[in-house]
């Protein structure tokens, strides 16, 4: 049996991805810190296909000492595609941000996506069909005001995703590694990254997309071979690219001196 992993999967554009997933036949382990939410995803699942495997760990991954420990859990299971989807954001002006915040927030966007990242890179990255798919942000491509630093973690995600396919492709290894970018999208991420108990989008957002619509924009990024899958900030189009951030290959341009 082979299993889809997604954390930050008990709400938002994660909790639709499994659900996508799952209608296409995929067995998930599911991440999150609510027990709850997880429980209630899998009880969908099992509406969708009753004969799929949903394995729930509930984790807080913004803490450094758990994403060993999580990764190490999952020995047993035979790893077919890594969704690192948790995050979050945050909107405030660089001076003034709540820096514990702040802290957690580079924990998470950042250290724990390279560290599961790299832990499946180094166990699967010469099996064939598999695949990484990292969710950063068009705030990965283009800084926003007052969210320049939430900004610079995606600016990460979206290069350190894109340089990982190209070495692997360099290497000639099956894993590919891929880029979500998605722009507003209704979920909690505006809560969070305002640190407000409620709002809507409608009304307050000129345009968005909605999660489930994010989860089919993954999918089409799953199936086709571009790096990126980026929603356009005008139009709200969404495009599946090839790597958009430059990249220099060491052994090519020692070659090109030398020669």
């Amino acid at each position: 049996m082979k299993y889809t992993v997604i954390t930050g999967a008990s709400s938002g554009i994660g909790y639709e991805a499994a659900l996508a997933f799952a209608a296409r036949g995929k067995n998930l382990i599911v991440a999150a810190r609510r027990t709850e939410e997880l429980e209630r995803l899998k009880s969908k699942v099992e509406e969708i296909d009753p004969a799929l495997d949903v394995v729930i760990r509930t984790v807080d991954l913004s803490v450094s000492a758990n994403v060993h420990t999580f990764y190490e859990s999952l020995g047993e299971y035979e790893i077919e595609t890594w969704i690192n989807n948790a995050g979050f954001g945050n909107f405030a002006s660089v001076g003034e941000q709540h820096l514990p915040k702040i802290e957690q927030m580079i924990h998470l966007n950042i250290e724990a996506l390279t560290i599961l990242s790299s832990l499946y890179v180094r166990d699967y990255a010469s099996k064939e069909g598999t695949q990484i798919l990292n969710i950063s942000s068009g705030g990965g491509y283009t800084v926003v005001a007052e969210a320049v630093t939430y900004c610079a973690t995606k600016f990460y995600v979206s290069a350190f995703t894109e340089g990982l396919d190209r070495e692997l492709k360099g290497k000639n290894l099956p894993m590919r590694a891929k880029v979500l970018a998605p722009a507003a999208t209704e979920t909690e991420f505006a809560k969070r990254s305002f640190d407000v108990g409620q709002f809507e989008y409608e009304g307050r957002v000129a345009k968005f997309h909605t999660a489930q619509q994010m989860a089919g924009f993954l999918l089409d990024l799953y199936d086709n071979g571009q790096t990126v899958g980026i929603v356009n900030g005008l139009t709200y189009d969404f495009e599946l690219k090839g790597p958009i951030y430059p990249y220099a290959d060491r052994s090519q341009t020692q070659t090109e001196k030398e020669s």
